[in-house]
């Protein structure tokens, strides 16, 4: 393997890296080289077979009696997803405010997601505020601390919002998926159609003047485009809530996309501009 960087910068840029590849766990605390070590020789089938029944159980590995057993799924996860979709949809529909919606979210068995993640990441911010930002689903900082962006896309998505001098006391952040992924992996179609009722009931409750789509998964989700988030960002929407509201809805890129491609913060910065025109209602 190669020697690790000294350079305290080009260390913790690896170790960002790792993080935002969604390795959060370390196994040891020196690296190997998995594929340099050689395999363990198996015995030959006839002397495994000639040995006696006492030597072989006495070779055996025992179950550890200190090891936890397997955590099952309650039954509501383990069910189909179009009646766990629609059991979410009716819970719901059921709150009346967001301690309420917050409140039936965490005891909502019928997510596999609930079970992998540490915490739930329901929402931050003001919940009375004008612009509601929403995103996909939290990561491992997110998920360790229990709101949503609070890792380094959060980080620059303060500093965005500061662009156009708001903070998180003027705007409500929220994710379409409230448990990360494990991994950070993308949450599957099913796991999006279960959790859906609850961020449009958040928004409903809420109720800002203006959702702003954190990402191309936020944007389809939500308004139902079919548009990459490169072809429909920059432009306003309307999303139509339940009750037969409207909201003004404008898609933009995901913070954690910008990170990766910074020359891409320019269209982002022109979509937090075309949003501060709408707040001051030149837009």
């Amino acid at each position: 393997m190669q020697d690790l960087p000294s350079d305290r910068d080009a260390l913790q840029a690896l170790l960002d890296f790792h993080v935002e590849a969604g390795v959060d766990l370390a196994l040891d605390e020196t690296p190997h080289n998995r594929f340099a070590e050689p395999k363990a020789e198996r015995p030959p089938a006839k002397a495994a077979a000639q040995a006696s029944p006492k030597a072989a159980a006495q070779a055996s590995p025992k179950a550890s009696p200190s090891a936890p057993p397997p955590r099952a799924l309650p039954k509501a996860a383990a069910s189909a997803p179009e009646e766990v979709a629609s059991m979410a949809r009716e819970q719901a529909r059921h709150a009346q405010s967001l301690e309420e919606l917050e409140a039936i979210l965490a005891g909502f068995d019928g997510c596999a997601l609930k079970f992998s993640a540490k915490n739930l990441a329901f929402a931050d911010g003001n919940p009375e505020g004008r612009v509601m930002l929403v995103g996909e689903a939290p990561g491992a900082d997110e998920d360790r601390i229990g709101k949503p962006f609070m890792g380094r896309s959060g980080q620059l998505l303060d500093r965005m919002l500061a662009t156009i001098g708001l903070d998180r006391t003027q705007v409500y952040v929220a994710n379409i998926v409230p448990w990360r992924p494990p991994g950070n992996r993308t949450p599957t179609p099913q796991e999006v159609a279960i959790c859906k009722p609850f961020i449009a009931r958040q928004i409903e409750l809420a109720s800002p003047e203006f959702v702003l789509c954190l990402g191309g998964p936020a944007a389809q989700n939500l308004l139902g485009i079919k548009d990459g988030i490169l072809r429909s960002r920059g432009r306003w929407y309307s999303y139509k809530t339940e009750d037969g509201r409207e909201i003004r809805a404008l898609p933009t890129l995901h913070p954690a996309y910008l990170l990766r491609q910074p020359l891409q913060k320019r269209l982002g910065w022109r979509d937090f501009q075309a949003l501060r025109r709408a707040l001051d209602g030149r837009e």
